[in-house]
């Protein structure tokens, strides 16, 4: 489910919180016999709702973070695999390996890598959809496969051997194996992020005890004890929630 509306779930606890607090101020007018809608059950509800938004907040911050993080990391590949390939042209490798780099490397510099973060708004990142972020992990994977294969046929021929401590196929192999782990980061980062929405689906909409449903639950409530025309139920009735699109 995409962040789009991560608003909305907010928005939906905190009127869940105005519904609380004025069937607390019914006083002993309220006073349902169903024990889900009685104070103390919307109290929890209200505070397990506060408590899944609060995971999926802290889910979602890692995630961008990780994400970042993959990127800054990825950016610089492409002119770094360049400064590799004119250092091993300066070499008398023959003409045969210098081409089966160039076409590894031709293959780095045609993967497009996106930031999939949208950070122009820090405080509403939009996190993309599954199929995005699953894209875009292919990416990442196919730019770490070619260069550890580049980096693999440098370290078979030995007159490769650059000076410049960055071009090193031991220097190389370290960056591989961070590129590598930030892949890892991102992929466990996005699994806590995907099952902390779940468990924050569940509480909010669940169909049979959910936030949302014990809101209406009370509304009827309301209704029920002080009338349709009643002031009390015109202070609820209005209340908005909204359901994710499925």
């Amino acid at each position: 489910m995409s962040s789009v509306y991560e608003t909305g779930h907010d928005k939906n606890v905190a009127h869940f919180e105005q519904i609380l607090n004025f069937s607390i101020g019914y006083g002993a007018a309220y006073n349902p016999s169903k024990i889900a809608i009685q104070i103390p059950a919307l109290q929890t509800i209200h505070t397990d709702g506060l408590s899944v938004l609060s995971l999926v907040s802290v889910a979602s911050s890692n995630f961008i973070s990780a994400t970042n993080l993959r990127y800054d990391e990825y950016l610089p590949i492409k002119a770094l695999c360049t400064r590799i390939i004119n250092a091993l042209e300066a070499t008398n490798a023959s003409a045969a390996f210098i081409r089966d780099a160039k076409t590894i490397n031709r293959k780095i510099q045609g993967s497009r890598v996106k930031k999939v973060i949208n950070d122009t708004d820090p405080e509403n990142p939009v996190i993309p959809s599954e199929n995005t972020i699953s894209t875009s992990q292919q990416s990442f994977d196919k730019i770490l496969s070619n260069f550890r294969q580049l980096v693999d046929l440098l370290a078979t021929e030995p007159l490769y051997t650059p000076n410049e401590t960055e071009l090193q196929v031991l220097t190389l192999n370290a960056i591989a194996n961070t590129l590598a782990s930030r892949n890892t980061a991102v992929i466990e980062t996005h699994v806590a992020l995907s099952n902390t929405r779940i468990q924050r689906d569940f509480v909010l909409y669940n169909e049979e005890s959910g936030l949302v449903t014990t809101a209406y639950e009370v509304k009827k409530y309301v209704k029920s004890v002080f009338g349709a025309s009643s002031p009390q139920y015109k202070q609820i009735s209005g209340i908005k929630f909204t359901r994710p699109k499925k």
